[in-house]
């Protein structure tokens, strides 16, 4: 009983973390430089009512998907402590047989950063490679059916808040920690050898200068109704707010479109970028046909329909 209660614990601190340490987008530092943002947009594109109404719409917080948002952050940090903990002590492991295969292939103070190039360019490999996977990852799961079906549920959405980024199924979330520990671990392992060990672990673990300035310059807006667009010539680089809607729209114009995180720039090399001149108004959701969208209104079906409709696919591929 005790070893529930310690799990429980750990649980509701895994979810209030999300809020109150600064590498997480739900922090409160990041949605005050949001509704700050937020006011801009306001302002520039005449809104009318209140701002208040415009950024805390009931429709928008107390509907039925937010309220699934809401679920899925919490039943997803129970995933987190039960399956996930363990891959951060993978991803040390990991930088350190990169560090001693590449001491062994290539030998030591053959070059070495000082501690500021190390941090520097490690920051810039991190930031790079990272979102350069995250866009791989999300093509993936968008054009593999299988993959597509544990996706969906983030897509599902029909109202965006900044909880929405956590509305993922739990063998996504599995999925996309595999990807960032192999990710992290590859890079440290580098850096650390590059540099001659001159940096700490902690150190590489901690929120880098970009991360931070990506939420802190209105990353919540991505899933919210606040159509923060950018110049048209920045948005073949930088993913704006607004272009991550439409990625959300149930247009099949729009589906498979603006997959990148951060950087527009995987989009615009391979084809897939679409910028907010181009769009005029979303709506979102997986599906224009209301009786697919309902199908994803209850938590459980959430949970559940990726496994019913991968077992169905299969089947009805066996039985033929």
């Amino acid at each position: 009983m005790t070893e529930v209660f310690q799990t429980l614990k750990e649980v509701i601190e895994v979810t209030l973390s999300n809020f109150t340490d600064a590498d997480n987008r739900l922090y409160y530092l990041y949605f005050i430089s949001s509704a700050t943002i937020a006011y801009f947009v306001y302002y520039k594109t005449k809104q009318k009512g209140s701002f208040f109404n415009y950024i805390l719409n009931k429709r928008t917080w107390l509907s039925k998907s937010a309220k699934i948002d809401y679920m899925m952050l919490f039943f997803n940090s129970i995933i987190k402590v039960l399956l996930i903990g363990p891959y951060l002590t993978f991803g040390f492991y990991l930088a350190f047989h990169t560090d001693d295969y590449l001491a062994r292939t290539f030998g030591y103070e053959t070059f070495t950063l000082s501690k500021t190039e190390t941090l520097v360019y490690y920051t810039i490999a991190i930031t790079l490679l990272g979102d350069l996977t995250t866009y791989i990852i999300h093509y993936v799961m968008h054009r593999f059916e299988f993959l597509w079906e544990f996706h969906k549920i983030h897509h599902a959405a029909t109202s965006l808040n900044p909880v929405t980024q956590y509305r993922i199924h739990p063998v996504e979330l599995i999925l996309v920690n595999i990807k960032e520990t192999l990710v992290f671990g590859v890079v440290m392992g580098i850096f650390d050898y590059l540099s001659g060990h001159q940096v700490s672990a902690i150190t590489f673990l901690g929120i880098n200068v970009l991360s931070f300035l990506f939420l802190f310059l209105g990353a919540n807006l991505r899933h919210s109704s606040v159509k923060l667009k950018y110049f048209n010539w920045i948005e073949y680089v930088f993913m704006s707010p607004y272009q991550h809607q439409i990625h959300h729209s149930n247009h099949p114009e729009h589906y498979d479109h603006n997959m990148g995180s951060k950087l527009a720039l995987w989009d615009w090399m391979f084809g897939t970028l679409l910028r907010s001149k181009q769009v005029d108004r979303v709506n979102f959701g997986i599906s224009e046909e209301e009786d697919l969208q309902k199908k994803y209104e209850s938590f459980s079906n959430n949970l559940f329909l990726p496994f019913v409709s991968i077992y169905k696919a299969i089947t009805s591929k066996i039985l033929r």
